[in-house]
């Protein structure tokens, strides 16, 4: 079992920045890939920026050119780098490791809510 640690949610104003970190209990490298969903009230869980473990990032086209995902392998923890942020970001940020590479097993993090005000 991974435990996954979320912090960084919080309000903020439009425009303002926050960055999400989950800590992971294991290493993060053994995963295929990771990444950050979100769920807003009302609306279903949506990818908004994935991270394989070769390095690649893909990003929702709503958080292209804001947000950057990143990772710490020495520290075992996935990042969330939030900027210029919307009223429409406010949703809970859930961080993911996808597929361990022994046991394909997937984690899923309890989540930080993000509130973005006008």
């Amino acid at each position: 079992q991974v435990q996954l640690a979320e912090s960084g949610g919080g309000l903020v104003q439009a425009g303002g920045s926050l960055r999400l970190s989950c800590a992971a209990s294991r290493s993060i490298f053994r995963f295929i890939a990771m990444g950050w969903y979100r769920q807003a009230p009302g609306k279903q869980r949506e990818l908004v920026a994935t991270l394989t473990r070769g390095g690649t990032a893909n990003y929702a086209d709503s958080v292209k050119g804001r947000f950057t995902i990143s990772r710490d392998n020495v520290v075992n923890t996935l990042y969330l780098q939030m900027n210029s942020l919307k009223p429409e970001d406010t949703a809970v940020y859930y961080c993911n490791l996808d597929q361990d590479i022994y046991d394909r097993s997937t984690y899923w993090g309890q989540g930080t809510k993000v509130t973005v005000s006008s």
